[in-house]
Parts: C-alpha cells; sequence; structure tokens
C-alpha cells in the first residue's frame, strides 16, 4: 500500500471532488485546467515521500505493481527510476504493442530518443532525480513524459521490471495522444532544448545521438510538410535540417 495517495483535479467538471468523501484518507488538489505537466508537478511538490509514482486517470495499476517495483529497488539501491512493461487496450480491446515500444534497462538514452517507451503511470521514481532533472516541462502540451525520460537518462540508469504491471486504456477522443497530429513537432522541441543543454560532462555520444535524431525527424516533418503544401512549414523544415546538419559536420 501506498503511504501517501495525492489527487490533482486539474479543472474536471464532474463530480470529481466527491471522491474525498469515499476516501477521507486521499489528499486533494484543486487547480483550474493548466496540463498535465502542471498537475503531475503539483503533485511532486505536495508529497511528502521520498518515492513517487503517478497515475494517469485512463491508466491502471495492476495489484502487484508497487510491491515489484520496492523490491526491484532494495536490491538494486543505486538506481533510482524503475518502469514496468505495459498491457494495451484499445476500445475495449487487447492489442499488440509495437516493437518499437520495447522496454530497455540501463543506459536507456537511445532507446528514449526516438518514440517514449516509458509510462508514466509505470514509474517509481526517486524524489532526487527530480532535484537534477527537473520537473515535468509545462510549455509542452504533449511529449512531456518523452522529454522528462530523456533528461532523466541522461545522468541515470533506468531499471526496468519486465512484467506487464499496468493497463494503458485508449481510443477515447479526449485523450492527448489523439488530439494533436504530427506529434514529431513536440519531440523535436525537446530534442532541441536536451542538445542545447547538454554539457561536457555527458558523453559525446548522447550530443551525436541526439543530433542524427533531430535532423531524421525534421527530415520526416519535412516530408509531411511537402504532402500537405505547408510552405511556411517547409520553409522552416529545410532550414532546421541545413542548421544541424552543418552542426554535425562540426562535431
Amino acid at each position: 500500500m501506498p503511504k501517501e495517495v495525492i489527487i490533482i483535479d486539474d479543472g474536471s467538471t464532474d463530480n470529481t471532488p466527491e471522491i474525498i468523501e469515499l476516501f477521507p484518507h486521499v489528499k486533494y488538489i484543486y487547480q483550474e485546467n493548466l496540463g498535465v505537466s502542471s498537475a503531475r508537478n503539483l503533485g511532486i511538490k505536495n508529497s511528502t515521500c521520498e518515492w513517487l509514482a503517478f497515475l494517469d486517470s485512463d491508466d491502471e495499476w495492476h495489484e502487484d505493481k508497487l510491491k515489484e517495483q520496492v523490491a526491484f529497488h532494495k536490491e538494486n539501491s543505486e538506481i533510482l527510476m524503475s518502469y514496468t512493461d505495459e498491457t494495451w487496450v484499445r476500445d475495449g480491446v487487447e492489442v499488440k504493442m509495437p516493437k518499437k515500444y520495447k522496454k530497455h534497462d540501463g543506459d536507456v538514452f537511445e532507446e528514449c530518443l526516438s518514440h517514449c517507451i516509458i509510462a508514466p503511470s509505470a514509474t517509481l521514481i526517486h524524489k532526487e532525480i527530480f532535484n537534477t532533472a527537473g520537473l515535468f516541462d509545462e510549455s509542452l502540451e504533449v511529449c512531456e513524459d518523452y522529454d522528462l525520460w530523456l533528461r532523466i537518462a541522461c545522468e541515470n540508469k533506468i531499471g526496468l521490471i519486465d512484467k506487464k504491471l499496468i493497463t494503458k486504456y485508449g481510443g477515447n477522443e479526449d485523450q492527448l495522444s489523439m488530439k494533436h497530429w504530427g506529434m514529431d513537432r513536440f519531440r523535436v522541441q525537446s530534442l532541441e532544448n536536451i542538445l542545447n543543454t547538454i554539457s561536457e560532462f555527458h558523453r559525446q555520444e548522447y550530443y551525436d545521438l541526439t543530433l542524427k535524431t533531430l535532423v531524421q525527424k525534421y527530415v520526416l516533418l519535412l516530408k509531411g510538410a511537402k504532402k500537405h503544401n505547408k510552405f511556411l512549414d517547409i520553409n522552416m523544415y529545410e532550414k532546421k535540417i541545413n542548421y544541424y546538419q552543418s552542426l554535425s559536420n562540426i562535431y
């Protein structure tokens, strides 16, 4: 059982506040709708525990999820973040996870560059990590998890409990993953920020991998812009590609 449960109500208009009548020991915090990153950050700031776990409203933890992760960290005290495998359910039917979302452990920076392979609801994180990697980027409406995991993976090894201990439910039109087209538009924003903040302490390999991924994603965005005759975007993406290709030649 968790020592503390915090519910962040990000501007709901239903009967969510009534939950405290059913669970009086739950800490309930309401804020005007500011987005998922703000909600998670508010939970982090209000937590009194050393270890934090997230549970998004459209996900479900399996019974032994926290138990398995706690046992893992007791055996691997040097690792400050872990995550689990997951089951996907779309429109009520379990679906096979694409290979690109395969889970990895240890040094996962490279595996996290292309797509977000870590579900927020699958994680258990020591609060110390947020002091060095920072919180969720509230300027990113989506891909905020992708962004944070990369920042964490720059400095930390990440553990994997290779069991399906959460279920992710999808197919609802109000989910953020369904709201935006061209998710790489947000990933390149994250990658540019990470590229600009990688210090000399980090391996040159990280810089090179980030640069390579940036070019690849801008090439894909350029292809889409040409397909839909988005002339302003075409001009911007071509400039971005030329710029980052020139950096790769320099380094």
